[in-house]
């Protein structure tokens, strides 16, 4: 995977291109990196739409971020159920005009960090990769259609890049450059197949948080048909970015940086200037914390 440093240093913070009146959704926002995400963009006064699964600990975090000055909104949402999605996306429509930066951030690994079960491989991708895909279709209508782009920003992993796929059949599906939606999902189901069967370790899936990886597969590969709709100079641009081995739970507080330290990077990809605001591309942390590296998903 050819790769390049992607300058941040330059804060975009200080080109401003937003309001108080720009619209950020966050997903499995109560914790980690998704409220770290919450508050960065808060504080960049914007408004925030801080969204989890359970109610109590949504609106704890809303009220913890309250308490700092910050204008953040609390909204219910399960990205693993469609009836949720339906509904968060029907009440945004009528309490919001427009969208403009979309932060898929809610995901479920069900694995230790040295484990690699796919006991609960179907819950991962309902989460890692449909709930992404079923929200950010349900949104789309939404977003708003401007000189500054709206934004989407998929929280993915290196896990989930090409290269870590043995299986060529799939390799060569996910590589070509017609891929689409059906052909990604064709992916999902065959791997699921694999572990109904009990055949999944032999059929050349990653082999590191295996379900996981697939997940994050599967949204890397749909932030490039999506980014690939959309084109170079289309209304909304779309990425990924993979934090690295961050200290949240899921890594059971464990890694090489904090949630706080990824958010602001995200938080600085997600409000690129518009002349600056590449889309398809696929951000991974880098040797410096204010420079991610990117390449071609």
């Amino acid at each position: 995977m050819d790769s390049k440093e992607f300058d941040l240093s330059s804060s975009p913070f200080s080109d401003r291109w937003w309001s108080k009146n720009t619209v950020a959704i966050v997903t499995g926002a109560n914790k980690g990196i998704g409220f770290a995400l919450v508050r960065k963009l808060a504080q960049s006064e914007l408004t925030v739409i801080l969204t989890a699964r359970d109610e109590a600990r949504g609106l704890q975090a809303v009220q913890t971020l309250r308490n700092e000055g910050l204008h953040v909104l609390f909204r219910r949402l399960d990205v693993s159920d469609p009836l949720s999605i339906n509904a968060f996306a029907a009440w945004f429509a009528t309490n919001f005009q427009a969208l403009d930066i979309l932060v898929n951030n809610a995901a479920v690994s069900f694995n230790d960090i040295y484990q690699n079960s796919v006991e609960n491989a179907e819950t991962v991708m309902k989460t890692n990769f449909y709930g992404a895909k079923l929200l950010t279709e349900a949104l789309l209508p939404y977003f708003r259609s401007s000189a500054s782009k709206s934004r989407i920003l998929n929280i993915t992993s290196r896990l989930g890049t090409v290269d870590k796929v043995r299986n060529m059949k799939v390799k060569k599906i996910l590589e070509s450059e017609d891929v689409g939606e059906e052909d990604i999902e064709g992916v999902v189901k065959a791997f699921l197949e694999d572990v109904k069967r009990g055949t999944w370790k032999k059929a050349g899936w990653p082999a590191l948080w295996t379900d996981y990886a697939v997940s994050k597969l599967a949204l890397n590969a749909y932030t490039r048909v999506l980014a690939k709709r959309y084109g170079e100079f289309g209304s909304v641009s779309v990425n990924s970015f993979c934090p690295g081995f961050t200290q949240t739970s899921m890594t059971r507080g464990k890694g090489t940086h904090t949630a706080a330290d990824a958010a602001l990077v995200g938080a600085r990809l997600a409000m690129l200037p518009p002349h600056r605001l590449p889309t398809g591309q696929f951000f991974f942390w880098g040797p410096n914390y204010d420079i991610p590296r990117n390449s071609k998903l």
